[in-house]
């Protein structure tokens, strides 16, 4: 398997239409990983984060910074193929102490979408705009067929907003969501998925508030992010460190200021969303979601 054939794959969303082909990708790309690369390059100032380089046939292209605690190499990848799916439909009985089952369901989350998004940044330089289209796409429809596979009826769509003035409807203002959750036809949750909540932090708290104000409801919110880290150049040739995107001032001001999200959920977290009092009060890893609150905002 080569990265060019990896890479006219992932490039078509068709080849992504239910979770086993998700996983396949996967499983070819992790194949590929063991033999197929320039180089392994350590990130210098977090050395959990690698980088692959490409041979030429990747245009000698570097990826995203990918995190090796999170992500299975080919040698562990059977656990992907084997458990995931069987401990996300059992996820609301894992315990918040099942450390392992839970990494099963952080970890695969991770290695699945970051198989998908390393695959992309084999493209040429110019279509970079084209590999985060594809990327954010496809970790948004991998989300919703994970909530289709627990039996959540979670859909892509418009929602029509009436506007009302003095109880009468006066016209409707349509929105776009990434998902939306529903329940014997009642809406209960609009979630927002996006790879990272670079230039869009602001955006996701704007909707809740714009929502629930038109609305004169308090409908939940929620936004599930990948990661928050990009790769950036030392000051040394052929070095590379990694910068966080994640901004906490504007998470806190936006959170105190205008509404709390309801839910705020990440595949790879960041130190300071665990040790930041304010930041470990809203955000959470993205097992919390199906093993803790997906079912209370179900059926509340």
């Amino acid at each position: 398997m080569s990265i060019k054939n990896l890479l006219r794959h992932a490039t078509n969303k068709n080849n992504f239409n239910d979770l086993e082909s998700y996983i396949e990708f996967t499983q070819r790309y992790l194949d590929f990983v063991e033999s197929g690369l320039q180089a392994v390059i350590v990130s210098q100032n977090e050395q959990n984060y690698r980088f692959f380089q490409y041979r030429q046939d990747g245009n000698f292209n570097i990826t995203r910074p990918i995190n090796s605690n999170l992500m299975y190499s080919a040698e562990n990848s059977s656990v992907i193929s084997e458990s995931f799916i069987t401990t996300l439909l059992n996820s609301q009985d894992v315990p918040e102490t099942d450390n392992t089952n839970r990494a099963v369901i952080r970890n695969s989350i991770y290695t699945i979408q970051q198989a998908i998004g390393a695959t992309l940044d084999a493209l040429p330089s110019g279509k970079s705009n084209t590999a985060r289209k594809i990327n954010g796409d496809l970790f948004e429809r991998f989300i919703r067929l994970l909530m289709l596979k627990l039996g959540v009826d979670c859909q892509n769509s418009v929602v029509n907003v009436p506007v009302q003035v003095d109880g009468v409807e006066q016209f409707t203002m349509s929105y776009q969501h990434d998902l939306l959750f529903y329940q014997k036809g009642d809406l209960k949750i609009i979630g927002s998925v996006k790879t990272s909540s670079k230039d869009r932090l602001d955006k996701i708290f704007m909707d809740k508030f714009l929502y629930n104000k038109l609305t004169e409801t308090n409908t939940p919110h929620i936004a599930i992010f990948l990661n928050d880290v990009q790769r950036k150049k030392t000051n040394r040739e052929n070095e590379y460190g990694i910068n966080a995107t994640f901004l906490p001032g504007h998470f806190k001001g936006y959170t105190v200021k205008l509404n709390p999200l309801d839910g705020v959920y990440y595949c790879d977290i960041r130190p300071n969303m665990e040790t930041d009092e304010f930041l470990r009060a809203y955000i959470k890893t993205i097992d919390c979601l199906f093993c803790d609150d997906l079912q209370g905002f179900m059926t509340t």
